[in-house]
């Protein structure tokens, strides 16, 4: 069951953004005894593995706090973030960390489940985050991209240490981002009047 927190926790936040949580995963292997990485998924810890996605990392930092720029890059990350996803969840749900010493046997038996499942939930808070950012640039005219992209980096850095070192508090983390997206959603909506014109704030 907590293996399973750690991989959701870590395809969510690969659905913020597509290199933290590998980078986080892969460091944390390397250099700490927080996570223990199977045979199979060792390579995450290499040193160029870790290198191109520091890179990545960068890049993606810059252009998602960019406006218009960033809802490019929302349509290119379609693809990298459930990509991401899937593979976070399946090393995570298989690797040994603080709080799961034995990692269950189905996962490991069956990993193209925690693939696919990586995938499934990273493309959903993808599309959820795709889905907002336009409307937050509209209704700020841009000024409020990076504030909001930031705090989307925050957050997913957060909740890829929670999903290795405390997986129970996954869910509390994933409640607080459904309650951010449906509270900025719902204000989009109020604003908006029937002739689809958004609404000033006054």
């Amino acid at each position: 069951m907590l293996e399973a927190l750690t991989g959701t926790g870590l395809a969510a936040s690969a659905g913020l953004n597509a290199y933290i949580p590998l980078l986080i995963v892969g460091l944390l292997g390397r250099y700490t005894d927080l996570i223990t990485l199977p045979q199979t998924w060792t390579w995450l810890s290499n040193g160029w593995v870790l290198t191109i996605l520091g890179i990545l990392l960068a890049i993606e930092v810059v252009a998602d706090k960019i406006p218009a720029v960033d809802s490019i890059n929302d349509v290119v990350q379609t693809v990298v973030r459930p990509t991401s996803g899937g593979l976070a969840f399946g090393a995570a749900s298989s690797s040994e960390t603080v709080a799961v010493a034995d990692p269950g046997s189905f996962f490991s038996g069956n990993q193209w489940v925690a693939v696919v499942s990586g995938i499934v939930i990273s493309l959903v808070v993808h599309g959820i985050k795709a889905l907002v950012r336009p409307m937050v640039n509209v209704v700020s005219l841009g000024f409020a991209a990076p504030v909001v992209s930031a705090a989307e980096d925050f957050t997913s850095v957060v909740m890829s240490f929670v999903a290795i070192i405390i997986p129970v508090l996954v869910l509390l983390c994933l409640a607080g981002l459904a309650f951010g997206a449906w509270w900025l959603l719902s204000r989009r909506r109020r604003r908006t009047p029937k002739g689809g014109r958004v609404l000033s704030p006054d």
